[in-house]
């Protein structure tokens, strides 16, 4: 059997930040509908390979291949929540102005998911008035409801405790099937608890395939 066509392609690509060169000459083929788990230390450039992947930003050499007309979904490190706007509407922020039976399964679905990590009974709430981990969530809730194609994850449960990230990881991995993911991590655990994951470490402005 053939391997699976690459959603991303990458080839001697070098990203310049400033006057560093945070990658360097890169080649690398991300298969699309696997879990990539991408580890490296802090600053290391996990997640300008991330930006890079999401044509957030661009190679000062080298050429990048994404997929065309592909629907992404994204959690950030940056929580990128609304504040004025509810939870709920945080999470659906996707879907637009659906109305209708889609709306009210929508808003089912959305309260379904808060108490499967926890929040249950925050629909209404501000994001404005929530903790730090419960911004984490609500962020993950809103990528994991969108309708996409690739998904990228940037250390999603960071600053969860046990139990909750736990939870949280749960209600996330069925939503993953099918997809192509990008997961930024630096935790053992998480890469172990994902399902086949493909892993790469970013080290010294390379990334290079790897194992557990």
């Amino acid at each position: 059997m053939s391997a699976p066509a690459p959603a991303y392609s990458l080839r001697d690509v070098t990203v310049r930040l400033g006057e560093r060169d945070v990658l360097s000459h890169v080649t690398a083929d991300f298969a699309a509908g696997r879990v990539h788990v991408v580890r490296g230390a802090s600053g290391a450039g996990k997640t300008t390979l991330l930006r890079l992947l999401m044509g957030l930003v661009e190679p000062v050499s080298g050429s990048v291949a994404r997929p065309e007309g592909a629907r992404l979904a994204a959690a950030f490190q940056e929580d990128r929540l609304l504040d004025s706007l509810t939870v709920s509407a945080n999470v659906r922020l996707p879907h637009g102005g659906v109305r209708g039976p889609e709306r009210a399964r929508l808003l089912d679905e959305t309260r379904r998911a808060l108490a499967a990590v926890g929040m249950a009974g925050l629909e209404s709430a501000r994001a404005g008035e929530l903790s730090g981990g419960q911004r984490r969530r609500v962020s993950l809730l809103r990528a994991g409801l969108a309708t996409s194609d690739v998904m990228y994850l940037d250390e999603p449960l960071r600053g969860l405790d046990e139990r909750t990230a736990r939870a949280t990881m749960a209600w996330l991995l069925p939503r993953l099937a099918g997809k192509t993911v990008l997961w930024v991590t630096h935790s053992e655990a998480e890469a172990a608890a994902l399902p086949a994951p493909v892993l790469w470490t970013v080290d010294g402005g390379r990334v290079r395939p790897d194992r557990m």
